[in-house]
């Protein structure tokens, strides 16, 4: 029971300090011993005290982001004059706000000493603020946790002593300060404060508060007076300051490109203008018009400046500060040019929303542009049914907080999920080929009046002011709008091209939705990205899941918080068509397992917090029985191969079907036998699917296919290896062998390009290799990657007489060979990409 009466006592502390929202308005001229609140802010004392302070001791229960806001400033311009600054603080009931403790340790970096009280089995309840000068120490002792109510405007009792006025009283709490700090605390460093973060679910007092400030039509936003108008600032909150502080401790790394992966809602745009403030020239690329003009007003916001561009359709500027551009327009060839930008005008560039279709001109922008940081954002925490977003950035996922995640920290609403039986439907008589259904006759198997009374009925049973329904073509979405307003639901439908009875265009939609006008909008590939209604409040999945992105995407478009809004309604028509069990882990977050989708549906506490899903029992044995007939991992690899190369138009090579591969199969085939791996050997896996080219055959059989799987299975804990094989490579032109100076000269370029310094940066031993000469470089080379390779795979390689390193004779003929200069490329790359992912995975882990 102790333990309940804590919670139920920490939650009414807290409701009652941040509940009220008043500005400052007290004018202490100076300090006196007694602090109670009102016009007597315990604030104005600590700033005072901070201000002369030599030594800092904080002990408090929990630190919030307000309060840590409110002395941030003063305690930097301590750190500042080299003042020590020691915080402990507790864990109990996850009240400690993560993003507080991230401001603090991005603000102070590591001259702030913040810990943790380790003992987690008992309460952890002191207030008290401790400073220390050249004449005297005072110490506040009272009911002040760091928050902004707490040391403003609650009703709050604190006492401040000196030592010198009561040394025993003084000594008593300071040693026992220091007993705790020492002997009772765990450091707070990146990795127990990432952990912090994952593992944080906003306590139920945080949505108590947020209540307690609705009620005062309290707003959420700073704002700040200037002469008579209410000025709005723009600063980092929530997710954003965690993801800032991660982006600045991956390029003090090394790394000059990174991705964020963000839920929708959480406020990706504007986390990439914040992390851009510094830089003088930010190039902004997107797919779509409205994120591009959305994008400049949040850069317009952040740094409070009109030197703004656009490069897309007809407006080409090339001389503004901030230029926002539609991939399709600035990755042709035709502008990738001097005339219109030097490689180096830009030093950060933000690509948004990768996607695959159009990933050729995402990697012509790339390509051509030398900027100090690369920063791609994406909204899924899935490959976006590939890997492309993920290779663009070297695989260095900086910050990743998914839609569980965000929904349980509170920067999205929750959602009830209604999973529908829809028997209207036979998707065993729909042609599915290549991993897709046949467009036309998912069409017509969707458009039945028995259908669209099913969709009617159940949309009647929620009161839903603005809706979004997702469709599969044109004429569904045509035929759904028509049929809601026959039975008088104001509706319309949105696609691209031209405008048929019931449809309208984006923009006009939009804002009749928005206004109330219209209750519906049928859409098809319109809303996943680029949308921002806030008071949308129902979405319906009307066609088949096939992409768990898409899925996601779409689902975000209504989780965004909004005044009144409580959760968002989610109706999704369910019928045995393929993937569908792959819904229950989509809502979780969890990873698909065959084993668990035999199960049916997850537990309650599975699911987000606040959240509620549904399944028709009937959906459940739809869901045993898609996992009982599930194809065995061979039939699987193949049916994937084969989507790849539709989707990019040729046999894929190793490089674009690892980086197009989906995330299940790609799981399943990490944890399969190595011999049913189709990037231990692409060549016999060509061969055996009939893939292979007649031109390969002769390398097929000779040593050359052997010298390639070599490349691909090749142990690699580092990537020196890379370097080595990129030597022999020698730009296409392979080398029988290679001296000091190849060596050298490949070491040398790929450490010094992008990223790949990383992995010297991180080793004391080569940490300050961009400061050696030509023979620490060759050191290196001989005592790894050539002294191993010689040593496992002596059949290719060996010591030279006058060089380095030389392939044995047998390869003479293999290496002028067009096929295997082809086929050798693509492997270094593929192991430089799947390099790069176990890199990032390990670390982010």
């Amino acid at each position: 029971m102790s333990v309940l009466k804590d919670i139920e006592a920490e939650k009414l502390n807290i409701i009652e300090k941040e509940a009220v929202f008043t500005p400052e308005h007290t004018n202490v001229s100076e300090l006196g011993n007694v602090s109670t609140g009102y016009d007597n802010h315990l604030y104005t004392k600590l700033k005072e005290s901070i201000k002369n302070a030599k030594a800092i001791d904080i002990i408090v229960s929990f630190l919030m982001d307000s309060g840590v806001k409110m002395i941030l400033k003063d305690l930097k311009e301590a750190i500042d004059r080299n003042v020590s600054i020691r915080i402990l603080t507790g864990s109990y009931l996850n009240i400690t706000s993560p993003t507080a403790l991230y401001m603090l340790k991005g603000a102070l970096k590591d001259k702030v000493d913040l810990r943790f009280y380790n003992v987690h089995n008992k309460s952890f309840h002191p207030k008290s603020y401790i400073f220390h000068n050249d004449n005297d120490s005072e110490i506040y002792i009272g009911s002040s946790n760091l928050s902004k109510g707490a040391l403003t405007d609650s009703i709050e009792w604190n006492y401040r002593f000196l030592r010198s006025q009561n040394p025993e009283d003084f000594n008593e709490f300071y040693n026992e300060f220091e007993n705790l700090f020492l002997n009772y605390s765990e450091i707070i460093n990146d990795d127990v404060m990432k952990a912090y973060s994952k593992n944080w679910k906003r306590p139920q007092v945080y949505k108590d508060i947020e209540k307690a400030k609705e009620k005062d039509n309290d707003e959420f936003e700073p704002k700040e007076i200037e002469g008579n108008k209410v000025i709005e600032l723009f600063e980092p909150k929530g997710a954003q300051i965690e993801a800032l502080y991660e982006l600045e401790n991956s390029r003090e790394e090394g790394f000059d490109k990174g991705l964020v992966v963000a839920a929708t809602g959480v406020g990706k745009t504007y986390l990439a203008a914040f992390d851009s403030k510094e830089a003088e020239r930010v190039l902004f690329v997107a797919h779509r018009e409205e994120i591009i003009k959305q994008a400049a007003i949040s850069f317009k916001n952040v740094r409070n400046s009109d030197d703004i561009g656009f490069f897309y359709n007809n407006t080409k500027d090339n001389d503004k500060s901030m230029i926002f551009s539609l991939v399709q327009t600035l990755g042709k060839d035709e502008y990738l040019k001097e005339e219109y930008f030097t490689r180096d005008y830009f030093d950060y560039i933000v690509i948004d929303e990768f996607h695959h279709a159009v990933s050729s001109n995402y990697r012509k922008i790339i390509d051509y542009f030398t900027p100090k940081f690369l920063l791609g954002l994406t909204a899924t925490p899935e490959r976006l049914d590939s890997k492309d977003v993920f290779s663009l950035c070297d695989y260095n996922t900086v910050y990743e907080i998914r839609l569980s995640d965000a929904i349980n920290k509170g920067y999205l609403v929750p959602f009830r999920y209604y999973g529908i039986y829809d028997e209207t439907v036979n998707y065993d008589e729909v042609e599915f080929r290549n991993g897709k259904y046949n467009d036309k006759e998912l069409e017509e198997a969707l458009m039945l009046n028995k259908r669209g009374e099913l969709i009617l009925n159940h949309y009647k049973k929620y009161n839903s002011n603005r809706a979004l329904g997702f469709c599969t073509s044109r004429k569904h979405a045509e035929y759904m709008a028509k049929y809601f307003c026959e039975n008088r639901i104001t509706s319309l439908a949105v696609y691209s091209g031209e405008n048929g009875e019931y449809s309208e265009n984006r923009t006009e939609a939009l804002n009749k939705l928005t206004k109330g006008e219209v209750k519906v909008i049928f859409s098809v590939d319109m809303f996943n990205e680029g949308l921002d209604i806030p008071s949308i409040d129902m979405v319906m999945f009307l066609r088949p899941t096939q992409s768990p992105t898409v899925f996601l995407q779409q689902l975000g478009r209504g989780l965004r918080k909004y005044k009144d809004k409580k959760y968002l309604n989610v109706l999704d028509f369910i019928g045995n068509y393929k993937k569908a069990d792959l819904l229950p882990f989509l809502l979780s977050g969890k990873t698909y397992s065959r084993i668990e989708a035999k199960k049916g549906i997850f537990n309650e506490e599975e699911y987000p917090e606040d959240c509620r899903v549904d399944f028709d029992f009937r959906i459940i044995d739809v869901f045993k029985k898609l996992a009982a007939k599930e194809m065995n991992i061979k039939d699987k690899i193949l049916e994937e191969f084969l989507r790849v190369k539709e989707l990019v138009g040729h046999r894929p090579s190793r490089v674009e079907f690892y980086n197009n591969i989906d995330d299940e199969v790609y799981s399943a085939i990490k944890k399969t036998k190595s011999s049913l791996n189709p990037f231990n050997d692409y060549l016999g896996f060509l061969k055996e699917n009939g893939e292979l080219f007649e031109s390969e055959e002769a390398l097929f059989n000779n040593i050359g296919h052997d010298f390639i799987k070599m490349i691909e299975t090749t142990k690699m804990s580092k990537s020196y290896k890379i370097t080595v094989f990129l030597a022999f490579y020698n730009g296409g032109k392979v080398k029988m062998e290679i001296d000091e100076e190849d060596v050298y000269r490949s070491f040398y370029e790929f450490y010094h390009k992008g990223s790949n310094k990383v992995d010297m940066i991180r080793d004391k031993g080569t940490a300050d290799f961009e400061k050696w000469d030509k023979k620490k470089y060759i050191k290196l080379a001989k005592d790894n990657p050539v002294k191993f390779l010689i040593k496992s795979e002596g059949k290719f390689f060996d010591n030279g007489e006058n060089k380095l390193m030389v392939l044995m004779k047998d390869m003479r003929d293999v290496i002028v060979d067009e096929e295997f200069v082809g086929h050798m490329r693509d492997a270094i790359m593929y192991r430089a990409e799947r390099y790069y992912e176990e890199r990032s995975f390990s670390n982010y882990k």
